[in-house]
């Protein structure tokens, strides 16, 4: 007999099972959430909370490097005090935990319990056994179960590199384990060119390391052209080496320095690239090992991601999956939106899909990357004959101000009505202007009518404004708070 019985049954803690325990729980639905780990998931413990954190403190020391960019201003930086820094990220990571975490949880009220879950039972009846850290085991049986047990950093099979334990082979760092580093590295490697290769290799250049890239294709591949070309100036302005069409073969560790030796074949020949540390950024996979999936007849792909419908319903019809172990976009608010929806969907029937078509998407690199909907290619591939027009930051009087104008505001629009498909920018708060593209693309506003709408002066947010009037106006002959 089941020790547990309720309604819904969760595997995880972050951003999606909380989501879904909110939503459940105030539907009046009995709730078991299950956490092998530390309650909150990836983005409050290893991911978006003290990553950012990091990134603030890096780009305040960057600042004060960096102000004689205005005339009268001198400053100066010692050097990092990298324990002080990662103890205050540590702090803060835990009272948001407690606050958004562990309080919500007690205040909203449903049961949580730290354990091992797996599956048992049949397709037919699924039960969850759980295994406590004391070695005893509970039954819990649901009316629905749902899988939000996140992702965790990849790491190739690279000659030489250290097995999942640390041994056998060289040490590596990964995005978290980075963030706990009690000094900067003299020198760093990343492999990768993504979101959190791009982030990471910025944050540690700006705290003192010499750092250098190792990239498959091109920087933030997935994005625009023309921000891989930016971001390849902001970089080498700031002493970042990045080396393109470059696949590391195998690892070594000089035991003469310490250093570490990566061997690479580079646009077809062969280079090694030495560095006090190695930082492997080459994306996440989903975290479902352990689960014994199959045997309630759950299917997973080749990365392990659980397969869901648009509904976020799995091959078995009382297990629902949702957020990064899903392989869908890995963002909490994306993971917050899937629990929220797998709940309306097992116990009312709304039988809503997840619709990414304005989703936002944003890297915290400085400029910052922020984009929404299509890319210039993705929008050919789809069959549109596409307009676009690229601003360069020169003409935001908020750049200029700034004396800050790497980068630029892209729109991507269909050339037959004018409707606005996509929006790019590398610039300050790039984020904050993917976020009103969302609304821009959802209205269906045309190039046309954006750019005769009232943008207030001296805000990065009116370069939207004036890359719409740049489809049918020279910019450059726009009075500088007249457009």
């Amino acid at each position: 007999m089941p020790n547990i019985q309720v309604d819904l049954a969760i595997v995880g803690s972050g951003g999606a099972a909380f989501a879904a325990a909110i939503r459940a729980t105030k539907l009046g639905r009995s709730v078991v959430m299950i956490e092998r780990s530390t309650i909150g998931g990836t983005c409050v413990n290893t991911g978006c909370v003290p990553s950012k954190a990091l990134i603030a403190a890096a780009e305040a020391r960057h600042t004060a490097l960096d102000a004689d960019r205005f005339p009268g201003i001198a400053a100066s930086a010692d050097a990092v005090d990298m324990p002080a820094l990662v103890a205050g990220k540590g702090a803060l990571v835990e009272q948001l935990r407690a606050e958004k975490y562990v309080e919500v949880a007690d205040s909203v009220g449903w049961r949580t319990v730290q354990g091992d879950a797996a599956f048992a039972g049949t397709a037919n009846a699924p039960v969850l056994e759980v295994t406590f850290p004391d070695g005893t085991t509970e039954v819990v049986q649901a009316a629905q179960y749902l899988v939000a047990t996140g992702s965790q950093p990849w790491i190739p099979p690279v000659d030489g590199l250290a097995g999942p334990d640390g041994a056998g082979g060289v040490e590596y760092l990964t995005s978290t384990t980075a963030m706990e580093l009690e000094e900067v590295p003299e020198s760093l490697l990343v492999l990768g060119g993504g979101y959190v290769a791009l982030e990471q290799a910025q944050l540690f250049a700006r705290l003192g390391s010499k750092v250098t890239m190792l990239v498959r294709s091109r920087l933030a591949s997935r994005e625009e052209p023309e921000a891989s070309k930016a971001l390849l100036g902001v970089f080498a302005d700031e002493g970042i080496r990045v080396v393109r069409r470059a696949t590391v073969t195998a690892v070594t560790q000089d035991p003469a320095t310490g250093e570490v030796v990566a061997n690479a074949t580079v646009s077809g020949g062969n280079q090694e690239f030495r560095a006090a540390r190695l930082l492997v950024a080459l994306g996440r996979r989903p975290v479902t090992d352990g689960l014994n999936l199959d045997a309630v007849e759950v299917k997973t792909g080749e990365a392990g991601e659980i397969v869901v419908d648009g509904t976020l319903a799995t091959s078995n019809p009382r297990v629902w999956a949702a957020g990064d172990v899903t392989g869908h976009p890995e963002f909490v608010y994306v993971a917050a939106a899937h629990g929220a929806m797998v709940v309306d969907n097992a116990f009312a029937d709304a039988d809503r899909e997840v619709d990414y078509r304005h989703l936002p998407r944003v890297t915290f690199t400085s400029p910052a990357l922020g984009a929404v909907g299509m890319t210039d290619a993705e929008a050919v591939a789809a069959g549109y004959r596409c307009e676009c027009r690229v601003l360069p930051l020169e003409y935001v009087p908020r750049a200029l101000v700034n004396r800050d104008t790497r980068g630029f505001i892209k729109i991507v629009a269909d050339a037959d009505t004018g409707r606005i498909l996509g929006l790019t920018a590398l610039a300050k708060d790039a984020g904050e202007l993917a976020a009103a593209g969302v609304y821009l693309l959802e209205a269906g506003m045309t190039v046309d009518q954006v750019a005769h709408q009232w943008a207030p002066y001296l805000t990065m947010a009116e370069g939207i404004k004036i890359a719409c009037q740049s489809f049918t106006t020279d910019v450059s002959q726009l009075s500088c708070c007249a457009s």
